[in-house]
């Protein structure tokens, strides 16, 4: 009869312990899904983000745009004669 009085409690506590550990554990995983969700958001924003600058990188490297560019702002030109010189091994 003695042990019933000790191990009744036990159990209970050990119980209530298991149901406070499973709610800390709940707990954790809502805030891990959370955050999983709002960097997904982040990622894509960021691949969006990434396209546009692709897109944009793409504008500004088009070669007429350069072209175009050099010869307002630089003066630059194609040469009209110009002689390839070969190096000898």
């Amino acid at each position: 009869m003695r042990r019933h009085v000790i191990l009744v409690p036990a159990l209970v506590l050990l119980n209530m312990a298991s149901a406070v550990a499973v709610v800390m554990a709940k707990h954790a995983s809502r805030e891990l899904l959370n955050e999983l969700q709002v960097l997904r958001v982040e990622q894509d924003e960021m691949q969006v983000s990434w396209a546009q600058l692709r897109l944009e990188e793409s504008a500004l490297a088009n070669y007429d745009r350069v072209n175009r560019l050099a010869r307002r702002e630089m003066d630059m030109y194609l040469p009209e004669h110009y002689i390839v010189l070969e190096r000898q091994p």
